[in-house]
């Protein structure tokens, strides 16, 4: 059952983005920082962590979940050390995201021999 419901937010999350790419003029940037936004607004006003709680990894794995790390971050490093804790934060919390995005961004490109768009 965990599956399902994971797959069925993810699969929501997913759908909703489609919608905004198909239906509206926003640029994929535009929306990926909405998506990374509104994760951090949804995190700080409660409503994030229930819907983590029942969903798992379809809630945690989108840009949304990056967010709510994000959010979730910064609160945790504004508690322990102050005004440094609202820069660290974010970093400290997301950093092995970031570090695999990066490493198997650029594994990816050593081995498919990427080429310019003409």
């Amino acid at each position: 059952m965990e599956y399902i419901r994971a797959f069925l937010a993810g699969g929501a999350i997913c759908a909703v983005v489609q919608l905004l790419m198909d239906k509206t003029k926003l640029m994929p940037g535009r929306i990926m920082v909405l998506l990374v936004v509104s994760g951090a607004i949804l995190g700080s006003i409660g409503l994030y962590e229930p819907f983590v709680q029942w969903a798992g990894a379809g809630a945690t794995v989108p840009l949304l979940g990056f967010g709510n790390t994000l959010w979730k971050g910064v609160k945790e490093g504004i508690e322990t050390e102050g005004l440094l804790g609202l820069l660290k934060g974010g970093l400290t919390a997301s950093a092995a995201g970031i570090s695999a995005a990066l490493i198997f961004g650029y594994l990816a490109s050593v081995f498919s021999q990427p080429k310019m768009k003409k």
